[in-house]
């Protein structure tokens, strides 16, 4: 995103980072006459929500949730400012990122990923957030030894208890952040989760506190100084984080209804 002539918008301090997580050389998000309405709409109400929760030293990363969105509207959006994008299917994922390969994109797996897809999503995807077994980290360990490659990973807890739901649940979870801790080539960086849909988002509250507390306690335990929470959508992402989220996905508020 172009910052010549740019001008501040209230005082949106949503940081932007890259894919290693660090802040990009501008802390604050600028509007820009090219940037998407519904990307300035957001990032305000990013800003806002980070105010609410006194944690304005803090960032959040805009993943826009970009499944069944084509490449050429994905294309304005990066243009605009967006940096992350989170694809829910292996094969329209990579097709998508061959379109758009001449753009700086960090990519993220945000969909229920089987094992014999862990080749490709190693092969093309930065992060994984959806990790929830241990098979699923012993193939993506392999796939990820096999290309020299260091993978980041969050590990999908499953809130709410659904069976029509993946993640493991919160008893599971330190044996699972153990073994996978013990894995030379996947890093783990976090936790994630998708709780039950209510239409009164306050509803989710609950689910979101449950996982900061499971994440502040493998920072206890295991002496993790930083851990992302990868927690909130549409409809809720403002509760999110006001409950520590760090990431939130976000696909129809960004590019309106999927058709």
């Amino acid at each position: 995103m172009s910052l010549r002539g740019a001008k501040r918008r209230g005082n949106l301090v949503c940081n932007i980072l890259d894919c290693h997580g660090r802040k990009l050389p501008r802390n604050d998000v600028y509007i820009t006459s090219d940037m998407p309405e519904n990307l300035i709409e957001i990032h305000s109400r990013i800003a806002s929500a980070i105010k609410k929760s006194n944690r304005q030293n803090e960032t959040v990363t805009l993943i826009g949730a970009s499944k069944t969105v084509s490449a050429q509207r994905l294309r304005l959006f990066v243009q605009g400012g967006l940096k992350s994008l989170g694809e829910n299917y292996i094969q329209e994922g990579i097709s998508k990122q061959n379109e758009l390969a001449d753009l700086d994109i960090c990519w993220h797996f945000i969909g229920a990923l089987q094992s014999n897809k862990a080749r490709q999503a190693v092969e093309h995807f930065d992060w994984i957030h959806s990790v929830d077994r241990a098979s699923l980290i012993k193939a993506l360990e392999k796939e990820a030894a096999h290309a020299d490659k260091t993978i980041k990973v969050l590990l999908q807890v499953n809130v709410g208890d659904e069976s029509s739901k993946a993640g493991c649940s919160a008893d599971e979870l330190e044996k699972l952040a153990a073994f996978c801790l013990e894995q030379p080539h996947l890093q783990l960086r976090g936790l994630m989760c998708l709780p039950p849909f209510h239409e009164n988002a306050e509803a989710t509250r609950k689910y979101f506190s449950l996982l900061r507390e499971l994440r502040d306690g493998l920072k206890s335990t295991f002496g993790m100084d930083q851990l992302e929470l990868s927690m909130g959508m549409s409809h809720d992402f403002e509760i999110a984080i006001e409950e520590g989220a760090t990431m939130i996905r976000v696909g129809t508020a960004l590019f309106g209804r999927r058709l």
